[in-house]
């Protein structure tokens, strides 16, 4: 009995080391990938994203596949001005598998205070941005002010989606 114990006190502390490891690993992917954009450092950047990742951004219509956000984004990294977010807050969580990571961030950005979440899956022994939404937060008390600027354009958007 006691060797079970300490078999399994061991593994435990295995996959602690290893997800403390690896936490630490996805912190510098996602602090380099948020400075690359902040140098406006394209290869760095989309390197950071899976072939097949999904990029949402803060508006509606925003749901690229990595070509189009590369299409969009290009003009932005060639004037070497993209965006700066800087995190403020993240948690890291892992599947069984430990292939397969998702987070949430907060990020200080030109809009203020935005959320980040994504998935990572790991390629290669190498972490990659599979998913990512990008989100600005809006106070509570300011919500009902907010939707009155947005809704002329987000009835329209509902109203093409109902089609």
């Amino acid at each position: 009995m006691k060797k079970i114990i300490l078999l399994f006190c061991i593994t435990t502390l295995a996959i602690a080391q290893n997800n403390e490891k690896e936490k630490t690993a996805i912190n510098s992917l996602l602090d380099n990938w948020h400075k690359a954009a902040s140098q406006a450092n394209f290869d760095t950047y989309f390197n950071a994203m899976a072939e097949e990742s999904i990029f949402i951004g803060t508006d509606a219509t925003e749901n690229w596949d990595k070509k189009a956000f590369i299409a969009f984004a290009k003009p932005y990294f060639d004037k070497g001005k993209a965006w700066n977010f800087t995190p403020l807050e993240r948690h890291i969580f892992f599947a069984k598998d430990g292939k397969t990571a998702w987070f949430d961030e907060l990020l200080n950005t030109q809009m203020k205070i935005c959320r980040g979440s994504g998935v990572l899956v790991k390629e290669n022994k190498e972490w990659k941005i599979i998913h990512y939404v990008l989100s600005m937060t809006i106070p509570n008390d300011t919500s009902n002010e907010v939707i009155k600027i947005k809704a002329p354009i987000e009835d329209a958007l509902i109203e093409d989606y109902e089609k």
